[in-house]
């Protein structure tokens, strides 16, 4: 038979209760639209209560934040095995299952909320995205990034940041589209800069050496050739930008340069 009295919670325990409590109604809501008489109600304690253990709204605001920035950052843990884009398959999926739970709270996380321009506010942010360059980094298998793979790096992380900022804003592109995407972005920011620099081809190189056809970077490269169009006198069943046969009497210095370069 319950006796209807409340356990008396300790200060540490009654402290991540309330971050609790105010990170669930930040997750719905825009913190500005939260007041302390919500979290005191949610948290079956009175207003003066709260204050007891915080200053005030901005303290508690920046202690969830902290909650959530720890958990974001751990989104992007993985397990060194297998292929990358399978790896980094997983990490959008994770990172889009907070996005999803979490928007109004990942939309105050990455702009600042109530407490924009704040120092420990932007370095909460700082640490989500350092966390998730040196993971992404780890699974690289790179110690010490070159300028060229930090900048592909750091641009896709940021990258990932805005797109889910902006997929929030009506969600109007389905989600798993998305999550792919992202990880072929990160394939073709790769591919540019390994364009231009021997350094970032090799680890390409070392990348896809290592990728199934039915992977999502083998889905990118199906996807785009799909896109080259087809060459004047191409057979149907020539795939798209392979050169066309020769006549029979064509000379060899009459080929298509395609052919002779191959």
């Amino acid at each position: 038979m319950t006796t209807g009295v409340r356990r008396r919670m300790g200060v540490e325990e009654r402290k991540q209760q309330l971050i609790g409590v105010a990170l669930e109604l930040f997750s719905h809501r825009s913190p500005d639209d939260v007041s302390i008489d919500e979290i005191a109600a949610a948290a079956g304690i009175s207003r003066p209560l709260v204050y007891h253990y915080f200053p005030g709204k901005q303290s508690l605001y920046e202690a969830a934040l902290r909650r959530a920035a720890d958990e974001l950052a751990a989104r992007f843990l993985e397990p060194p095995e297998g292929p990358l884009g399978a790896r980094l398959l997983r990490v959008m999926g994770r990172f889009f299952d907070f996005v999803d739970g979490h928007g109004p709270g990942f939309a105050a996380l990455m702009r600042g909320g109530p407490a924009v321009g704040s120092s420990t506010t932007n370095a909460m942010i700082d640490e989500v995205r350092q966390a998730a360059y040196e993971q992404i980094l780890a699974h690289l298998d790179v110690d010490e990034p070159s300028a060229r793979l930090e900048l592909v790096v750091r641009s896709w992380v940021s990258l990932a940041e805005s797109t889910a900022l902006l997929w929030l804003d009506g969600r109007r592109v389905p989600r798993a589209e998305l999550e792919l995407q992202l990880v072929h972005d990160f394939a073709a920011l790769a591919a540019v800069s390994a364009a231009y620099d021997a350094g970032m081809a090799e680890i390409l190189l070392r990348i896809v050496a290592d990728e199934p056809a039915d992977g999502p970077f083998g889905d990118l490269v199906a996807r785009l050739a799909a896109l080259v169009p087809r060459l004047p006198g191409q057979a149907p069943d020539q795939a798209p930008g392979q050169a066309p046969a020769p006549e029979p009497d064509q000379l060899p210095d009459q080929l298509p340069v395609q052919r002779r370069l191959a």
